[in-house]
Parts: C-alpha cells; structure tokens; sequence
C-alpha cells in the first residue's frame, strides 16, 4: 500500500487485514497504550473543508502511536490556487512521513498522491470517503464478528460516504441496499465499479427509492445529511425531497429487530435522524465515530510504520 484514495483500490484480504490490524490496536489502547510504532514520524493534514472526527481522529491517531501530526488550514496551503497541488505535493513531502487531504474537488487528492513521495491519505472528497468506510466497516464487524451475508441498507442521498460504504460492503461481502430520492443517486461510474466488486465477493447491490423497502431485513440502518458540504445552494430543494427517508422508529421497525443504526455525523436532529433514534438502543453513531481512530491508526501504521 502506498495510498489509500479509495476503498476500491484494495483486494478484500487487504481492508480485512486493516480491520483485524484496528481490533489488535483499539484492544491494545484499552489496555494501557499503544507502542509507539509511529515515533519520530508526522502526518502533515492538508483541509479544505471543516472537520471535528477526521481532525482529532488522526490527530489523536498519530500521537498514540508515538508520532505527530501538523495541522495546514484552508488559507495556509489555497490547494491549486495560492500554489499548484503538484508542488504542494513536493514540498510538503521534504518535511513530512505522511499527508491527509481533506478536500472538495477529488481530482485533488488524486494528483496530490500522483506528485507527493510519502503515502497520501484521502480524509474526504466529493466523489468518496474511503476512512468513514473504513470505520464503518469496522463498527459492523465488532457488531456482527463478520461482514459476510450481513445486509446493510443506506437511506438518503448517494452522495461520497454512500460511494465508499457500497465499495466497501461489496468487497467484503455484505449486501448493499440504497434507497434515495428519484435524481439522487450515486453516479453511474461508482455504481459499475460496486457491482463488479459485488459479483467478485458474493454479494448484491440493490436500488430503491422506497426507504421502507430499503431497509427491510436490514442489519445495519445508515444515513447522512441531506445537504452536503458545498450544497447548500441546493438546502431548500432538499428539505422539500428529503423527508419521507428520515430514520425515525416506523423506519427502525421495519427492520430487523436487532438492527443498528450508523450516521457519519455530524447529525441534523430532526432532519434525516430523530433524537429518539440516535439516542435509542439501535444507535451506534458514538462508538462508530470513537472508531475512526481505530480504523484510521491501522491504516497509518500499513502506510507508514
């Protein structure tokens, strides 16, 4: 592994590995720290977009395994327009082990990692988010023991986490139902790539626009904002569109009983999640943030231990 850009880019038996490597590291951490494999190394972290889970989880990440990492905001780096990504790319590499990139434009990250010579970590873009993946599919698997056969339905927008939760249950064998909105679905490309990986491992990919229907024999329950970060020219559209997919408790119970509900947070109470189920016993929005420390402390160490 030299990058992680996308969760597509790596075989079944590599995110399993970083999955079994997160479980070693939390378990470890709970008992008393984590060896300082990362000591004398920094991750610098490049962000476009605000952030509470990605800036702390990796912050926090690196320095429980002995290293550091730099914070660079929006007006310190001005990706592509203070200075082009290809020599923020080489500069940055002179002085760091490691760069994540938080960013609008995916193409961004993608040449940051195509200029840089250490690893290039993609904490977001508007095409993926292959780290919220990575811990999502963490909390399913201490959930559940397995990703295999377990149905995991997404209701709301097909937006960048809806992209990489479907990659990521469709290279590990889980079954991927989405339903969303007439016009809001996941772009057609990401779509091709998620069934070939389904058809590789096992599993299916199913397209509704009935959230009820989605979520029928669902394990897992997930959702997200209804308007992203850079739509909010499109806030009002959505609040009229949006409605009838919001996880309240008639959608929970026509779930499986035990089924629990994830949300990458931050959370619009009332809009897409109720209090009731994001505080009930179904919920799993806590423990699923708290790990994308975990997640993300085994893809550090992969990428630069």
């Amino acid at each position: 592994m030299k990058d992680f850009l996308a969760v597509g880019d790596y075989s079944p038996e590599a995110l399993q590995e970083m999955l079994d490597l997160a479980v070693e590291l939390k378990k470890e951490r709970q008992s008393g720290g984590n060896k300082p494999v990362l000591e004398g190394k920094t991750l610098a972290m490049i962000f476009q977009k605000p952030s509470l889970r990605t800036r702390v989880s990796f912050d926090m990440g690196m320095r429980q395994l002995g290293g550091d990492a730099i914070y660079l905001s929006p007006a310190e780096i001005g990706l592509g327009k203070r200075e082009s990504v290809a020599d923020v790319a080489r500069v940055v590499s002179g002085y760091v082990e490691g760069i994540m990139a938080r960013v609008f434009d995916h193409a961004h990250v993608v040449e940051l990692a195509e200029y840089a010579s250490v690893p290039v970590i993609n904490g977001l873009s508007d095409y993926n988010h292959p780290c919220q993946a990575l811990a999502d599919a963490f909390t399913i698997y201490e959930e559940y023991g397995t990703l295999k056969d377990i149905n995991v339905s997404y209701v709301g927008d097909g937006n960048n986490v809806a992209v990489s939760l479907m990659q990521i249950c469709a290279k590990l064998g889980a079954n991927f139902t989405i339903g969303n909105p007439e016009g809001f679905d996941m772009p057609a490309a990401a779509i091709e790539e998620g069934q070939k990986f389904a058809a590789e491992s096992g599993s299916t990919i199913t397209m509704v626009t009935d959230p009820l229907e989605a979520v029928k024999d669902a394990d897992a329950i997930y959702t997200d904002v209804w308007t992203s970060m850079g739509q909010e020219e499109e806030a009002a559209k959505r609040a009229a569109v949006f409605p009838p997919y919001q996880v309240n408790q008639e959608l929970v119970a026509a779930a499986k009983d035990k089924t629990i509900v994830l949300h990458c947070l931050p959370a619009h109470r009332g809009d897409e999640i109720t209090d009731k189920v994001a505080d009930g016993p179904h919920s799993r929005l806590f423990p699923q943030a708290h790990n994308r420390m975990h997640a993300q402390k085994a893809l550090l160490v992969k990428l630069m231990a």
